[in-house]
């Protein structure tokens, strides 16, 4: 179950929905860089925390939990 997408949080300002935007751009030229493509699953994730459905914590936290790694 994705108890992370049932969160709700604060809606967010225009510019902090730019600033997530250019960071998580400038990860996936970072990825690409290394010859990696993030796979829909991770985009969709990321799309999340750029509207403001998540924060960087639960975003984190989603990430571990999909790439299977337990987290304390």
């Amino acid at each position: 179950m994705n108890v992370y997408r049932q969160i709700k949080t604060a809606p967010i300002s225009a510019d902090e929905q730019a600033r997530r935007q250019y960071a998580i751009d400038f990860a996936r030229g970072s990825v690409r860089m290394e010859g990696f493509v993030l796979d829909a699953q991770t985009e969709a994730l990321f799309a999340d925390y750029v509207a403001g459905k998540l924060d960087s914590s639960a975003l984190d936290t989603a990430i571990l939990e999909y790439c299977g790694v337990a987290t304390a």
